[in-house]
């Protein structure tokens, strides 16, 4: 691997949102600088509210290269930066800022990479062309998982959300390859689907547990949970103990990261089995290996 980082600049960049301070994401990135021996830092910010604008026009001036746009400025970044590519624009949303040359301001959306790089990495021999898949919510990150599901080509991505209104915006932003189903008729939703994807904060630490029925799942469907806290949540768990194949949500953390890595400084990162026990053995050392409110 070649860095292309100048050795002559301190390499700065940051994770921004609403709170911060649970984010590994300043974890993930300080390791890959250590590794490869580049002289910089990846910083938590914590910005309030209404001043994501003025955040994202200071990095130029403070040397950053460009910044990770957390929970909740995702939407509020994409209409703050100068321009975005087609994946942000269909998505109405960014994780990812590039400072250009110029000083101008880049906005992309890497959460769909992550989210198809991690499925990849954890069962290279599932191929996603042409299946049925069922996706469990509607907000930011189930648009981020539809858009790599459709990238993929698949069949057809049956949402199923507790608000009906949220899942037929999906419908109208991918058009019918969307199939809206309600809360209450979630099992059937789930029936005939290669892939099974939470995409709810349902199973995370502080919040009530999932309560899909894992018995009305094929055994031989993936469920993939993009919950990283806990590291294995009960959702995982169970389908596990039921024998299906399973996908956490801490890989799709990690795997977004080399994509910033490229645009920030020219080089892709590895995400190695060192970085992933890192970040989890961190997480359990504060949340426990699986702690949800039943």
């Amino acid at each position: 691997m070649v860095v292309t980082v100048d050795p002559e600049k301190f390499a700065l960049a940051a994770v921004i949102g609403w709170p911060i301070m649970h984010s590994r994401s300043p974890l993930m990135h300080n390791f890959w600088m250590k590794q490869l021996g580049i002289s910089g830092r990846y910083l938590p910010i914590a910005i309030k509210p209404g001043k994501v604008v003025d955040a994202l026009r200071a990095l130029p001036g403070l040397g950053f290269s460009g910044c990770n746009v957390t929970i909740p400025h995702k939407m509020v970044a994409k209409d703050s930066v100068d321009d975005v590519d087609d994946a942000a624009d269909k998505m109405g949303a960014i994780s990812c800022v590039v400072v250009r040359e110029d000083s101008s301001l880049f906005g992309t959306n890497n959460d769909w990479i992550g989210f198809l790089r991690n499925l990849e990495y954890s069962l290279p021999k599932f191929v996603l062309k042409d299946r049925y898949v069922t996706v469990m919510g509607a907000g930011g990150a189930a648009r981020a998982v539809c858009y790599g599901l459709i990238k993929s080509q698949v069949k057809k991505i049956t949402v199923v959300n507790q608000t009906l209104n949220k899942s037929k915006l999906l419908q109208r932003l991918y058009g019918d390859i969307i199939c809206v189903r309600s809360w209450e008729n979630r099992n059937a939703a789930l029936e005939g689907s290669s892939l099974i994807v939470n995409a709810t904060s349902l199973g995370m630490v502080g919040m009530r547990d999932h309560d899909i029925p894992i018995e009305a799942i094929d055994q031989n469907a993936v469920v993939y949970d993009i919950v990283y806290t806990p590291s294995e949540t009960n959702l995982i768990r169970r389908a596990s103990v039921n024998g299906n194949p399973t996908c956490t949500g801490l890989g799709m953390l990690l795997h977004q990261g080399p994509v910033a890595w490229k645009h920030w400084f020219g080089i892709e990162p590895l995400v190695t089995n060192e970085l992933y026990d890192l970040v989890r053995r961190n997480l359990e050392a504060e949340y426990g290996p699986g702690k949800t409110i039943v």
